[in-house]
């Protein structure tokens, strides 16, 4: 099977995901201790925590053995992204640029959790005393992959019922 030309530029941007995700999680541990809070403006610090759970820290309080299952989900899921990316026609960017920023976050948080076991979050957003849970590009990516996808059902579907007009 011939690789195409997009898919190349969607595997390109999963991989520039990856390389922001690892860069700037290496920075945050390398500046700061654990649990360390720097505030950048009323609303926004950097700070390390590490998850072991995930997302929202879903089951971090558990014995250990999430640490596996979220490493062989994120494997699968990473693979089926591969192979649907691979199989995408030259007219779906919107998916195509969805697909690659969930594949980029996968693999860049799978990457933490089998180096180290937990998933190292440092972007802290707060409104008063309520903050959002910490997360980190690889989340960022995958959220903003998610609301592509959103968006592509319906640009997905203009473009299927016009196609079955001409």
């Amino acid at each position: 099977m011939k690789l195409k030309t997009l898919s190349i530029v969607w595997y390109l941007l999963a991989l520039l995901v990856i390389v922001i995700d690892q860069l700037t999680k290496w920075v945050i541990v390398s500046q700061f201790q654990l649990f360390e809070i720097r505030p950048v403006t009323s609303f926004f610090n950097l700070t390390l925590v590490y998850n072991t759970g995930a997302a929202f820290s879903f089951l971090s309080q558990a014995d250990g053995w999430q640490r596996w299952f979220f490493s062989f989900v994120a494997m699968g899921v990473s693979l089926v992204l591969i192979i649907w990316i691979t199989r995408l026609q030259d007219h779906q960017k919107v998916l195509g640029a969805a697909l690659g920023c969930i594949l980029g976050g996968a693999i860049g948080n799978l990457i933490d959790r089998l180096a180290y076991g937990y998933v190292v979050d440092f972007l802290d957003f707060y409104i008063n005393r309520y903050h959002w849970p910490a997360f980190n590009v690889a989340d960022t990516a995958i959220s903003v992959g998610a609301g592509l996808l959103i968006l592509d059902m319906f640009i997905g579907d203009e473009q299927r019922t016009e196609n079955a007009i001409k």
